[in-house]
C-alpha cells in the first residue's frame, strides 16, 4: 500500500479514577473516527487505508508501537488520532495521554508522551502527517497549556508543533463541575463534530475538501472555542489545521447533489464509475 493512507486511532480510558473521567467516553471517540474516517479519503477509499486501532485500556508502550510500526510503512499520508485526557508532567512543560490504571502519582509517567508520538510521526516514511486531537486538560495541565508558545510551558507543544494539528482541547475540573464539560468522544466533541461532517458532507464545496475546508463546518459543531494561541477562550482551544498540503476528504454533499437530476440506471452507473475510477491523487 505504498501510496496510501496509514491512520492510527488511539482512544484511551484513564480507568476509575475521578480525576481521570474526562477520558471515559474516549473509546466512543475512537470508534467513529476508526469507522468513519477511511472510507472518506478522496483518493484511496477505504481499500487504500490501513487502519490500526489500540485497545482504550493498552498500555502507553503498547500504543507508541502503533504509532511507530505505521508510521514505518511508505505512503502519502499518516494520520495520528488521540482521544482522551491530557496531563502535563511536574514542571508543566510537557504532555502525555492518561492510560488505564492511572493515578494522581503517575499519570504523567506511565502515559503516552506527546513527544514520542510527534517524534514517530516526523521520522515516518509518509509524504506528510496530520495530527488529530480530541481531547481535555485538567485545571493544572490547562495552566500550562495556556502559558503559550514560550519554553516554559506545555504551550509551545500546540503552537510550534512539529506536525499539523487538528481538533480540540477542552478544560475538565473532576467531581461535580466536571460533569458539565464536553468529554472527548461525547456531544460537542470533535470527534463527533468531524464524523459528523464527512457523513454528511458540506453543501457548496466541491467533491474533494481539505481539513482545512471542512474545519468551519466542524468548528460549529463543537463546543465553543478559539484558535490555539488566543487568550481567554470559553472552555476549550481549536487546533486548526494549516492549509495546503495533499490530503482530501469525499465531501458526500456534492456527490448527493451531483447525482440528484440521475435516474436509478444512471446513479448507478456513476456509482460503479467511481468505484472502478483510478486512485492516483489529483495533480496538485
Amino acid at each position: 500500500m505504498a501510496g496510501g493512507v496509514d491512520l492510527v486511532v488511539i482512544g484511551a480510558d484513564g480507568g476509575p479514577d475521578r480525576a481521570f473521567g474526562g477520558s471515559a467516553l474516549a473509546p466512543d471517540g475512537a470508534r467513529l473516527l476508526a469507522e468513519v474516517l477511511p472510507g472518506m479519503c478522496f483518493d484511496t477509499g477505504a481499500a487504500g487505508c490501513r487502519v490500526t486501532t489500540a485497545p482504550p485500556d493498552a498500555d502507553a508502550n503498547a500504543m507508541l508501537t502503533a504509532v511507530r510500526d505505521a508510521a514505518q510503512h511508505p505512503g502519502r499520508w499518516l494520520v495520528v488520532c488521540l482521544v482522551g485526557q491530557l496531563v502535563a508532567d511536574p514542571r508543566g512543560r510537557r504532555l502525555a495521554l492518561v492510560t488505564g490504571g492511572s493515578t494522581a502519582d503517575n499519570a504523567y509517567r506511565r502515559g503516552l508522551a506527546w513527544d514520542w508520538v510527534v517524534s514517530a510521526m516526523v521520522h515516518g516514511d509518509q509524504g506528510e502527517a496530520l495530527l488529530l486531537v480530541d481531547a481535555v486538560a485538567d485545571r493544572d495541565t490547562w495552566a500550562a497549556l495556556e502559558r503559550g508558545g514560550g519554553e516554559d510551558g506545555a504551550g509551545e507543544l500546540l503552537s510550534y508543533s512539529r506536525v499539523p494539528l487538528w481538533g480540540r482541547i477542552g478544560r475538565y475540573a473532576s467531581g461535580r463541575r466536571g460533569r458539565d464539560a464536553v468529554l472527548p468522544g461525547g456531544e460537542g466533541s470533535f470527534s463527533r463534530a468531524l464524523t459528523t461532517v464527512l457523513r454528511q458532507g458540506v453543501p457548496g464545496a466541491p467533491a474533494a475538501v481539505s481539513p482545512s475546508d471542512l474545519q468551519p463546518a466542524v468548528a460549529a459543531l463543537t463546543d465553543g472555542g478559539e484558535s490555539a494561541g488566543s487568550s481567554g477562550a470559553p472552555g476549550a482551544r481549536l487546533l486548526v489545521p494549516p492549509h495546503g498540503g495533499r490530503l482530501l476528504m469525499r465531501n458526500r454533499a456534492a456527490v448527493r447533489g451531483a447525482l440528484a437530476g440521475l435516474s436509478l440506471s444512471e446513479e448507478l452507473l456513476a456509482v460503479l464509475w467511481r468505484e472502478s475510477a483510478p486512485t492516483e491523487p489529483p495533480s496538485a
